[in-house]
């Protein structure tokens, strides 16, 4: 289990990156896709901001291409590498695992994102 307070804990939960108390999210479920992106505007516990500037999230693009790329890699060396499938099937396997897997890439830039500039901390309730 996950231990409270570590930034891997906040990343795969998308959990308030500073108290971890409550979800970032306003539907928990990122195969909603109606509301894959709607995002709580502040942690009622440590009323932490999520959106720290306007168009903050532009950047989660980035860590989303990183992470979709590497689940290409994964795949292909699964399926190809591994279980020894032809170079035609691999890309099918490819192109639908990362469009199944796009709702989780998307949440996950996302808090891998925002938990490299807000920080765990164990003492928020008297910054607060």
């Amino acid at each position: 289990m996950l231990k409270k307070g570590s930034t891997l804990n906040s990343i795969l939960t998308g959990s308030c990156p500073k108290c971890q108390e409550e979800s970032m999210y306003v539907e928990k479920n990122p195969y909603k896709l109606g509301s894959l992106y709607k995002m709580n505007e502040t942690c009622s516990h440590c009323h932490t901001q999520y959106m720290i500037e306007p168009s903050f999230f532009y950047g989660a693009m980035y860590v989303s291409y990183g992470l979709t790329v590497a689940m290409g890699v994964a795949i292909f060396i699964t399926l190809n590498v591994i279980l020894g499938f032809d170079v035609l099937t691999t890309f099918i396997g490819i192109i639908v695992g990362i469009l199944l897997l796009m709702p989780v890439t998307a949440r996950l830039a996302r808090n891998i994102y925002i938990n490299m500039f807000i920080h765990f901390d164990k003492n928020w309730k008297q910054n607060s």
